[in-house]
């Protein structure tokens, strides 16, 4: 089922995420949806407060995406801890299904070093770089309650403080279904 997108203003986005245990309530159904809801949308990644939930899951599909020298893969992350960010530091315009129509450059380590629980909660402890490792701290700062609008330089956020508050007032439009925080 196509689930709504949560945009920029509500609150949930702004919290830091919940741990869940294995008897969290539809959790089989609730990762379909966010698989669905996050192709529908076009995207590569789909946090949980991004559809309204403020729990510490997010889905990332890199497969999709073809970059050279560095394999896609598919995974969900539930419960997840960075344990280390490291390796150059690296400028690429980012955007956010929460975000609509904004983009911007933003700097990010190029190795992350995750810990975190599958579907069936058996914990991994990971590596990846490049793209999947910005794709991963994008999602991961989702959870912890950080938009990426946050991470660009200070001049681009004030150049985009207009299109932030038409997001908040529900004033763009995507090709998705996007709950806004004030109608």
């Amino acid at each position: 089922m196509l689930l709504p997108v949560y945009g920029y203003g509500q609150p949930v986005l702004k919290k830091k995420s919940l741990d869940i245990s294995p008897d969290y309530p539809g959790l089989t159904k609730l990762i379909d949806d966010m698989w669905e809801t996050m192709y529908h949308a076009q995207g590569v990644g789909l946090a949980a407060p991004q559809i309204g939930l403020g729990i510490r899951l997010f889905v990332i599909d890199t497969d999709q995406i073809e970059r050279e020298g560095n394999p896609g893969f598919k995974k969900v992350f539930i419960n997840a801890q960075v344990l280390e960010e490291s390796g150059e530091v690296w400028s690429y315009e980012e955007g956010c299904l929460s975000i609509p129509d904004i983009r911007g450059d933003v700097d990010r380590h190029a190795v992350v070093s995750i810990r975190y629980q599958d579907e069936q909660f058996v914990w991994h402890e990971e590596q990846f770089e490049g793209f999947n490792a910005r794709v991963i701290q994008h999602e991961y700062d989702h959870i912890e309650g950080v938009l990426f609008t946050e991470r660009l330089k200070p001049i681009r956020r004030r150049l985009i403080q207009r299109k932030l508050e038409a997001i908040r007032q529900g004033k763009v439009s995507a090709d998705y279904k996007i709950k806004f925080a004030v109608r």
